[in-house]
């Protein structure tokens, strides 16, 4: 089993509250669900009305699968309308892995 986690950085374009910024997260986030399967949360700049920080996760029985999810993920994200990627990072992990870095 492989789980693959992806933090991204958005900026939030044409948002001028939190209320703006969080409907937009929120749209993303469950599009991204809906479609790939993925977990997804904001899990940073909360307070920021203009940046978002989300962590997506995928499990799956191959590491190329978790990766091939993921990536997809960031392709989305790229096309958004609304918000600009700004950065990301990538990791697939064994379920191993993991394990070990207790």
């Amino acid at each position: 089993m492989f789980v693959g986690g992806l933090r991204v950085r958005l900026l939030v374009r044409d948002s001028r509250s939190l209320k703006d910024k969080r409907q937009v997260v929120r749209g993303i986030k469950d599009k991204l669900r809906q479609d790939l399967g993925v977990c997804a949360s904001e899990v940073d700049a909360l307070e920021d009305h203009r940046q978002a920080v989300l962590g997506f996760a995928s499990v799956a029985n191959e590491a190329s699968q978790a990766r091939q999810v993921l990536e997809q993920v960031v392709q989305r994200l790229r096309a958004h309308p609304v918000a600009e990627l700004c950065g990301h990072e990538l990791e697939v992990l064994s379920f191993d892995e993991l394990g070990s870095m207790d």
